[in-house]
């Protein structure tokens, strides 16, 4: 189920303040008997800032960025390294999957290289294999990334069978020219320039460490 957006209320509140102060000044007019020069000044400042507030909340609408919704990933916690690997490969593979998994949206991490898989952890479906589809070829054939924003919109998405069946969005960044990290999100768009650097980052230190 998707989470709420938490911060609709506070994106609401200038427009409820002023609607509120509005009506109070409406009243107030309506049982007030004479209008004296005091009350006259008060009720211009009052429709001013009321209507200042309903102004301010319409633009928050649109200028304040939402919360992308997030789901809970259906599937099972796995945390698997490949039995042949080094000790030090393994402990450079878990560091960077955890950092991964504690620093962004990231809710599972697949790495795949030289045809096989080294590393699945997070939550992830019940299929261990990878089999490359159009995607992940093209990601390894142009050595470029691929962040697909919200994977239910990409007839592809068939190919990534081995992540949770409501996975929001994936990344395939290149490791090296003999790899792919796979990153698996819990909510749409919710990748930022920052973190696909922050990745790019890292799949160049893991293709160093598996050379």
């Amino acid at each position: 189920m998707a989470n709420p957006d938490p911060n609709r209320f506070l994106r609401r509140l200038p427009i409820v303040v002023g609607g509120l102060g509005a009506v109070l000044l409406l009243i107030n007019r309506l049982q007030s008997p004479e209008l004296t020069e005091s009350q006259a000044r008060a009720d211009v400042l009052g429709v001013i800032l009321s209507a200042v507030l309903i102004l301010t909340g319409l633009i928050w609408q649109q200028v304040q960025p939402r919360t992308p919704d997030t789901v809970e990933l259906v599937g099972e916690k796995v945390f698997f390294l490949a039995e042949d690997l080094s000790d030090a490969v393994k402990t450079e593979l878990a560091w960077a999957s955890h950092l991964l998994l504690t620093n962004t949206v990231t809710r599972c991490v697949v790495v795949y290289y030289q045809g096989k898989v080294l590393l699945r952890r997070g939550i992830l479906g019940e299929k261990s294999d990878v089999t490359p589809g159009a995607i992940l070829k093209r990601v390894l054939e142009k050595h470029k990334p691929v962040y697909l924003v919200d994977l239910k919109v990409y007839p592809g998405r068939v190919e990534f069978d081995y992540l949770p069946g409501n996975t929001q969005g994936v990344i395939c960044q290149p490791i090296g020219e003999e790899g792919v990290l796979i990153l698996g999100a819990h909510a749409p768009r919710s990748y930022t320039k920052q973190d696909e650097n922050w990745i790019a980052g890292i799949a160049d230190k893991l293709a160093v460490t598996l050379k």
